[in-house]
């Protein structure tokens, strides 16, 4: 963790950038209660096949798994993060904030220019206050309204 803010809300948090083997099952379950449970998207569409070609940043509370995303290339100058998850009972705190900030600081690091994502409507402010702006026009996906987002490298 790299806020001081991060410290006070959060204690014993641990957030890592991993390949999907890694994490698999801790990966697995979030994604699993969180869309599938909790939002009713397929598993087919969450579980696209294309988790073993991306990284992931893993949130370890107390050693349990207790949120991720993804990150994956689409090309050699643009990256998407998505899949962004946190179980319910740790909502509210920043942990949100924290696996987008380590993912954006990761791709910072390697130095990719352009980070797209697809912001669903009702959480599209809390992208927009970490330098994400909209582009394009709102759409469906998995029967959620969503909206394509962009950062550019600062």
């Amino acid at each position: 963790m790299t806020h001081a803010e991060s410290n006070q809300t959060i204690s014993n948090l641990i957030l890592q950038v991993v390949p999907f083997a890694a994490a698999q099952s801790a990966i697995r379950s979030i994604r699993y209660q969180v869309f599938h449970v909790e939002q009713g998207v397929a598993l087919d569409i969450d579980f696209d096949g294309l988790d073993e070609a991306s990284m992931h940043v893993v949130a370890y509370q107390a050693d349990q798994a207790v949120g991720t995303t993804r990150i994956r290339m689409l090309t050699d100058r643009l990256a998407k993060i998505e899949r962004v998850a946190v179980l319910s009972v740790h909502r509210g705190r920043g942990l949100g904030k924290m696996l987008m900030t380590t993912a954006v600081d990761y791709l910072d690091q390697q130095a990719i220019p352009e980070i797209k994502l697809n912001a669903q409507m009702q959480v599209k402010a809390f992208y927009e206050k970490l330098g994400f702006v909209p582009y394009g026009e709102p759409f469906d996906e998995a029967g959620i309204l969503h909206i394509e987002m962009r950062r550019s490298l600062q």
